[in-house]
């Protein structure tokens, strides 16, 4: 790999980290203020709304300047929206500004992918970077959930500055303080990612312009046979993940009695699973292979409903691997194939946003059902039933589509899969 790959990935690890740490901080927040438990689920969608909202704009905005000028702009937001939180501001409204910078940042963050490698290295670098994400996931949860435990929250709390009074009374409250730090950190490696030399694509005097040009490529990318094919399975694969971490937190604390300090290391558990089947893919996985692992996400989904029966904490690990291992297995070399085939069709940051778009609609739209349902009383237990179901059944389907594309168009599938084979197209 080029030595910029290794900047990339330190500034994603620790942006990433700060990220879950913030949504674990944030959660504790919301609970211990004595908000609904409907609020705490709905930090999941209040993320993914900017992602959906700003969609025709972030890919443009990403391919207009350097990349890494993006991503530090993008960790800016971030720290404003943890200000946010911590004077006075609803935390749901503050989380959705970070969602904001995390908009922003994601284009960026992946379309530099295709910039600086090529296509053969892209479902290796994508098992670095989704194993490295996973990682940041394990350590931000947990040190999220350790900066909100009384043991250490204590010592927070008693730090003063001389003559300045910040208001911080929770716990919650000094956690979130302490992550600012950590986006700092990943602003400074966001400074030293290397151009890569690829043309900038300037933003048009009229924002507005950009809307019929988002959905040209949204349908683009929709229509190509392969394209389609990864852009379903990742969107639904995102959309019930990107749930699933604040179901397997209300999960823990129905089935085993967990708090929020012992739930967040249970969501840790299953990124140690994810983080080793994105690396054991990104080794044994190619980029032409990538519609093989179908099978997997209908196994996903089944094993998702199994979590009803498992109220043994022993159990529930070794568990919880598995199934993060078989969604790591899974999402790589789709993800590295839609990556792949939106660069071929419309540059890195274009087809970067349609791809949040998709996946960030899914994670939206679900997340406002689960938060919804939870207020009027839909458990735990009803959810994860619910997410299997959507899971198995939807990656049933999306292979009978595949399967569908290779009898009708065996031409157009082959003559796709051949320059997934070859760095020179």
């Amino acid at each position: 790999m080029k030595r910029g790959f290794y900047t990339i990935m330190s500034a994603q690890f620790f942006s990433s980290l700060a990220d879950n740490a913030l949504f674990v901080t944030a959660v504790e927040l919301l609970r211990t203020s004595g908000a609904p438990e409907w609020q705490r689920a709905a930090l999941v969608p209040m993320f993914a709304l900017f992602y959906v909202v700003l969609a025709p704009w972030v890919g443009a905005f990403a391919d207009s300047m350097p990349k890494g000028r993006v991503m530090f702009i993008s960790n800016a937001i971030k720290v404003v929206g943890c200000l946010m939180m911590l004077f006075g501001h609803h935390p749901l409204l503050a989380y959705a500004v970070v969602g904001l910078g995390a908009a922003a940042y994601s284009p960026a963050k992946y379309g530099i992918l295709t910039e600086l490698l090529p296509a053969s290295q892209l479902v290796k670098a994508n098992g670095w970077i989704e194993g490295l994400t996973i990682a940041s996931i394990i350590l931000g949860v947990l040190v999220g959930g350790q900066l909100v435990a009384p043991h250490i929250a204590g010592h927070l709390l008693a730090l003063d500055m001389p003559g300045i009074d910040l208001g911080i009374d929770l716990a919650a409250e000094a956690a979130i303080l302490a992550l600012v730090p950590v986006y700092m950190l990943a602003a400074w490696f966001n400074l030293r990612i290397p151009h890569t030399g690829v043309e900038m694509r300037p933003l048009p005097p009229n924002p507005l312009a950009l809307l019929p040009d988002f959905w040209a490529c949204n349908g683009r990318l929709w229509r190509d046979k392969l394209g389609q094919i990864s852009l379903s399975t990742t969107t639904l694969f995102w959309g019930v993940s990107g749930n699933l971490r604040y179901i397997v937190l209300a999960w823990s604390a129905a089935a085993l009695g967990y708090s929020t300090t012992q739930a967040s290391a249970l969501v840790g558990v299953v990124a140690i699973g994810t983080a080793a089947g994105a690396v054991a893919a990104s080794l044994h996985m190619r980029l032409d292979m990538a519609t093989r692992v179908i099978p997997m996400g209908i196994a996903m989904g089944l094993l998702v409903i199994l979590m009803n029966v498992i109220s043994n904490i022993w159990l529930a690990i070794p568990f919880l691997i598995l199934l993060g291992g078989l969604g790591g297995f899974l999402v790589v070399p789709m993800n590295a194939l839609l990556q792949h085939r939106g660069h071929n069709l419309m540059g890195a940051g274009r087809s970067i946003a349609v791809q949040n778009f998709n996946e960030q609609a899914a994670i939206l739209g679900m997340g406002a059902f689960y938060s919804l349902s939870t207020k009027f009383g839909l458990s735990a237990f009803g959810a994860i039933t619910a997410f299997g179901m959507l899971v198995a059944g939807v990656m049933w389907l999306i292979g009978r589509w595949h399967a569908h594309n290779v009898r009708s168009h065996p031409e157009e599938v082959e003559h796709l899969l051949s320059i997934a084979r070859h760095d020179h197209h």
